[in-house]
């Protein structure tokens, strides 16, 4: 089959939407073209119903047979191509970025792809009164409902392959690539056929050596300065590994520092709980002991599921809080279970979280 006449089966009957933000894009020009809507619901529920035969792409429109309930149609969707100076200033936007080559290739339409084209005055997407319908049918309306159907079976195919709206725009695929093949350096389309190399090794990190002294100052501890710079060290660290920074949250960071440097625990006065809990599992484990939270019905069914599979008893729940007795499980939003133990009327976190509930709640013994 010729390259620039692509033929798609048929979709059959099912509900579907448009999910990219090109074919949406499709889907409201559509809509803002229609002077009656009435027609673009019809076609709506005639693509879910799969009343749309095979579909046929070529430059400048779409094709296909329509049924009805009292005859079949032939519909046609014109889509104006592209002049060749518009192709070129296309093609030049694609070649600028090797990005936007290896999207296509990876079937998405990288939308500052689109943007550098409408800005060299190329009209990629349709707009009000670009898509131009025809239909064997009867009826008046522009579009019809037939030619409706079209365009949102249409606008599927542009979610799977963007490829489908150059196509209608003048070129192939192949043509596409050829026409993007830049001035000098590596082709994209080679460069990204390369398999992708892994990254040496990071050097490991140097020894921070002896702590610093300090001279004596009136009214300095400097074990505790100590201390921080240590500290401070660590979390650079953690920075250069992780490559995060972490937010600012003076209370945490008290509650941190005194579940990690047992000496300066008593200068910190932090609740003694948050310690606790700072050890069991860090910031979540914290954030699991002070906010209740009320998991979505997935996730209940998913505890639920985890409960019952671990043969365990029948619980009290309060939200994320499944109560048994004297001992209790709380669910992190990451799915992992928190083990507690009521001790003189306040619970405590004890043990360490686990996925497996069955788990977790023998932890708590």
């Amino acid at each position: 089959m010729n390259d620039r006449v692509k033929g798609f089966p048929a979709f059959g009957k099912g509900v579907r939407h448009a999910r990219s933000w090109w074919g949406k894009a499709w889907l409201r020009a559509l809509e803002d073209t229609a002077l009656d809507q009435a027609p673009l619901r019809q076609g709506r529920k005639y693509a879910h119903a799969g009343l749309v035969d095979t579909i046929t792409v070529s430059p400048g429109r779409i094709t296909a047979t329509v049924y009805d309930t009292d005859d079949t149609h032939h519909t046609v969707v014109h889509v104006t191509q592209l002049t060749d100076g518009e192709w070129h200033r296309f093609l030049g936007q694609v070649a600028a970025k090797a990005g936007h080559l290896a999207a296509l290739l990876d079937r998405e339409m990288p939308r500052e792809l689109a943007d550098a084209a409408a800005d060299a005055g190329v009209p990629l997407l349709p707009g009000i009164g670009d898509l131009d319908t025809e239909c064997t049918c009867p009826g008046w309306e522009l579009p019809c409902r037939h030619a409706a159907a079209l365009c949102h079976q249409a606008s599927w195919l542009l979610d799977a392959d963007p490829w489908v709206l150059l196509l209608l725009r003048g070129r192939d695929r192949d043509e596409v690539i050829a026409g993007a093949r830049p001035t000098a350096g590596v082709l994209a389309t080679a460069a990204y056929a390369e398999p992708v190399r892994d990254l040496p090794d990071d050097p490991p990190p140097a020894d921070l050596g002896p702590l610093p002294e300090f001279e004596p100052v009136a009214g300095l501890d400097v074990d505790v300065l100590r201390l921080l710079v240590a500290d401070a060290a660590a979390k650079a660290r953690a920075v250069l590994a992780t490559g995060r920074w972490p937010a600012s949250d003076d209370r945490q960071d008290r509650v941190r520092l005194a579940a990690t440097q047992p000496a300066l625990r008593d200068r910190l006065d932090v609740d003694p709980r948050a310690v606790r809990a700072w050890q069991q599992g860090g910031a979540t484990a914290l954030d699991v002991l002070e906010r209740p939270w009320t998991p979505d019905k997935a996730a209940t069914a998913r505890a639920r599921a985890a409960w019952s599979g671990g043969e365990l008893p029948e619980p009290a729940v309060w939200r994320n809080r499944w109560t048994v007795g004297t001992r209790q499980l709380r669910l992190a939003p990451d799915g992992r279970w928190f083990p507690y133990r009521d001790t003189d009327g306040t619970w405590w976190p004890t043990g360490t979280p686990q996925r497996d509930p069955a788990a977790a709640l023998t932890d708590t013994d």
